[in-house]
């Protein structure tokens, strides 16, 4: 008699009423049966399960990508310490008032009876399941995500949105760090494709001017309002401000997207207006008040954003390996209140093998479009301390470190008190040349200028970590079924 492994997947399903109103959270359970051992995945701590591993194997660290990311990183948060300080922000229009408490469902409820001894064997080949996908109902939008890779580097991820009503398709980088969407209109210097609204389309421009500064890049050009859909769904809005960009710096234009869809609180927009998903919120176009994040290691498909929803088959771990995270509100000079500005969490340290480094009190911002992760120079020299071996380089300017490849390492961040691993893949960016035994390190060390309170926590962090960012003031993270 074959032995068997019973999985089953409570999803939790959310839906929309008919009056557009946020609806309970409701329960629906799949039942699947399989003969495949490796389907079970155990209930953990907040701390992934990854090898303490040296990477001999390291590719060739890409020195040209990483120095443009570090500079789009200290032009991007240029302002941070202003937004901090509560300096010009915007009201808070707080879309989420209507909505429930969001909580994540139970990822699985496993047992196992008589597991085969073998698993390779015929009689208990291995067999793919596909849960269903926790996108499925009315109110949630999925938007699959192209993962740009290059080298060593997952440099940014991209999805399809539609403009007019014509519904023109642009690619468009996903960004927590930034708070505007803008794609170029009518840009006959633009490389990428452009949006070009009909005769008779829904767009409507302005002479209000509008500039975002992405870098070492910049972009330029009206306002303008016009019909916005995540492709594929129903999640459209009607009248959605955006930056209707003129022209567009060299770097930027190099890079295999038209525009950028900013997912951080209206209250830093350039444009102050508020954001696409704030829109989505006010409108009660989404089941819940929040969006999800799944992205691929290397991998150019099968990362997505999951709009008012939570997809369990892109995560592991069982009840209690999900962890929320409050997102610390910053007092407004000029609104005399509080206002939600970066996705920003309390960083209490990092830490190699275990060991932490000095506590510190920073706030780390989550950002989905910024590849690694950035610290104070104070704290990185903490860090990189704790390994043997390392240093500072300037081979490449200021921020880098350099540590032996063959060193055995778990880099971890804490946050809230609690250690969340880094995947070794992930921090170690590759050998400095072929014949080098030393590899540069995926901290970097932000210098004079950068507010020494800030952290910026990058993909590297995220490709470990499933991410829930909810507009009522949280950050949740589940284990990423990238580890398993």
């Amino acid at each position: 008699m074959s032995s068997y492994l019973l999985v089953q997947v409570y999803v939790l399903a959310l839906g929309l009423s008919a009056h557009a109103t946020p609806v309970q959270d409701a329960d629906r359970a799949f039942v699947l049966t399989a003969r495949h051992s490796r389907l079970v995945r155990s209930s953990s701590s907040s701390n992934v399960t990854t090898t303490v591993s040296n990477i001999t194997d390291a590719s060739i660290f890409n020195a040209a990508v990483a120095t443009r990311e570090l500079s789009k990183v200290r032009s991007k948060y240029a302002n941070a310490k202003d937004v901090l300080d509560g300096v010009n922000l915007y009201p808070d229009t707080h879309p989420e008032q209507g909505y429930g408490k969001f909580d994540p469902p139970n990822l699985l409820t496993v047992a196992i009876e008589a597991a085969p001894e073998d698993p390779s064997s015929d009689e208990h080949a291995a067999e793919i399941i596909e849960v269903p996908p926790f996108a499925a109902g009315p109110g949630t939008a999925r938007m699959a995500l192209t993962d740009d890779v290059s080298g060593t580097l997952d440099v940014l991820y991209y999805g399809p949105m539609d403009f007019g009503d014509s519904k023109m398709t642009m690619d468009i980088d996903i960004d927590t760090g930034s708070a505007d969407l803008w794609v170029p209109v009518n840009c006959r210097g633009c490389q990428n494709p452009s949006y070009v609204p009909s005769e008779k389309s829904s767009y409507v421009g302005s002479k209000q001017k509008c500039k975002v500064v992405y870098g070492t890049g910049q972009v330029s050009g009206t306002l303008a309002q016009d019909v916005v859909t995540i492709s594929g769904s129903a999640a459209t809005i009607q009248n959605q401000t955006f930056c209707a960009v003129h022209k567009v710096s060299d770097d930027l234009d190099q890079e295999p997207i038209s525009g950028i869809l900013g997912l951080a609180f209206g209250s830093i927009a350039a444009c102050g207006k508020p954001t696409f998903f704030e829109n989505l919120l006010a409108e009660k176009k989404l089941a819940a008040s929040v969006f999800s994040v799944h992205l691929t290691r290397g991998k150019e498909s099968g990362s997505q954003v999951c709009f008012g929803c939570y997809d369990t088959t892109k995560t592991m771990g069982g009840p209690g390996a999900f962890q929320w995270n409050s997102v610390l509100s910053r007092p407004s000079i000029s609104l005399s209140t509080t206002a939600q500005t970066y996705w920003t969490i309390a960083m209490d340290g990092l830490a190699v093998n275990g060991t932490q480094t000095t506590p510190t009190r920073l706030i780390a911002a989550i950002d989905t479009g910024t590849s690694l992760i950035y610290v104070p120079k104070d704290v990185a020299a903490d860090f990189y301390a704790l390994i043997p071996g390392s240093a500072a380089t300037m081979e490449y300017g200021s921020g880098f470190y350099t540590f032996p490849c063959d060193t055995k390492l778990a880099t971890s961040l804490s946050l809230g008190g609690k250690l969340y691993d880094v995947h070794p893949s992930d921090f170690n960016l590759g050998r400095i040349d072929q014949d080098s035994p030393n590899c540069v390190g995926g901290v970097l060390a932000m210098g004079d200028g950068f507010p020494e309170n800030l952290a910026i926590v990058g993909d590297e962090f995220l490709k470990s970590w499933y991410s829930v960012f909810d507009y009522a003031g949280r950050v949740g993270f589940a284990p990423s079924i990238n580890n398993q």
